[in-house]
């Protein structure tokens, strides 16, 4: 039995949480709000975030992070991204010098325009990065949740961390594979959001799946593009957490950045949208931060910067999608 540490009970880490559980590992989910924490012991159900979803009965809850860390072999950080910083930061003064980091956010820090392996570079020891891993992939919390078939992707600059996690988290309906594209894996997971927003703002203007099937073919170059000049792996794109999570989250409703985007292009403020929201549409932030990492690498992002328009803006969701029909004709390429 492995002792694991799930830093974070939004949606996800519930999810990862509960497919651990089943597994028989030995877990210990970690929450931000005391009334969670309660609600997951006492209830076995995480009313706030994953409401109607029946928790195994020897899932552990807590919102002491020392207590939460104690022992653990595994960390698994998955505390949205803005956070992920000050949270691990105070955690890593509790976690084993040889327990294995997974990171399962999926963002950029806005301040510094990190991905989530540079900002936990910053805050844990060389000792417990040794075998650092990522996970991403397309994996919408509730159908984890209910065991839906679901593949992810697990990536490790140390290929034998990745199969540890493979073994730790592979079950008949969560299938993990491996991989080494540790930038690659953490782009992909974070950029898709900024396209579903764009997704879900032509589905909120009307338009069909012509508007769909181009909007993301379109935005997978954009990803592309921006993932090399970073040091991606281009073929990561073609994977789970390039081309899949993409899929994923322009297309499902479960989506809460498509969700997002439908409600403005709908005509929705951003403010009465998101005040509304408990959990975390992750795009919002990152399409900032997007918009950034495009002009420090001069590529060229469109379908990112208006998505950035619309957010930062008061560029109107019609107007973003006549510039995008009426850019210059000009040759297809794949990145």
């Amino acid at each position: 039995m492995t002792k694991v540490a799930v830093v974070g009970a939004g949606s996800w880490g519930t999810a990862l949480a509960a497919v651990l559980s089943k597994k028989l590992h030995d877990v210990c989910l970690w929450a931000f709000e005391s009334e969670v924490a309660e609600q997951i012991t006492d209830r076995r159900e995480n009313v706030s975030y994953l409401p109607g979803i029946e928790l195994p009965a020897n899932l552990r809850s807590s919102a002491d992070l020392q207590a939460a860390l104690q022992g653990a072999e595994v960390v698994l950080s998955v505390s949205p991204a803005q956070v992920v910083g000050s949270v691990m930061e105070q955690a890593a003064a509790h976690i084993e010098d040889d327990a294995v980091i997974v990171s399962a956010s999926k963002g950029i820090e806005t301040k510094t325009l990190r991905r989530m392996d540079e900002v936990l570079s910053d805050v844990l020891s060389p000792a417990q990065l040794d075998g650092f891993t990522v996970l991403s992939g397309p994996s919408f919390a509730r159908e984890v949740a209910d065991e839906i078939p679901t593949a992810v992707v697990a990536a490790s600059e140390k290929p034998e961390a990745a199969l540890a996690i493979q073994d730790l988290l592979q079950t008949d309906y969560f299938r993990v594979y491996t991989g080494t594209d540790v930038i690659g894996v953490e782009l992909g997971g974070a950029l898709k959001n900024v396209s579903a927003l764009a997704a879900g703002v032509a589905a909120g203007l009307g338009c069909g799946h012509n508007t769909l099937a181009a909007l993301i073919t379109r935005a997978l170059a954009e990803m592309s593009r921006l993932g090399v000049a970073m040091g991606a792996r281009a073929s990561t794109f073609s994977g789970l957490a390039g081309i899949g999570d993409l899929v994923l989250t322009c297309t499902g409703t479960l989506s809460r950045n498509r969700t997002v985007g439908y409600r403005l292009g709908q005509g929705e403020t951003l403010e009465s949208i998101l005040g509304e929201m408990s959990a975390v549409a992750e795009g919002v932030a990152t399409a900032s931060a997007v918009h950034d990492l495009a002009a420090r690498y001069g590529v060229e992002m469109p379908i990112a910067e208006e998505v950035f328009g619309i957010l930062t803006q008061g560029t109107e969701p019609k107007q973003a999608l006549k510039r995008l029909m009426e850019r210059d004709p000009k040759a297809e390429e794949s990145f």
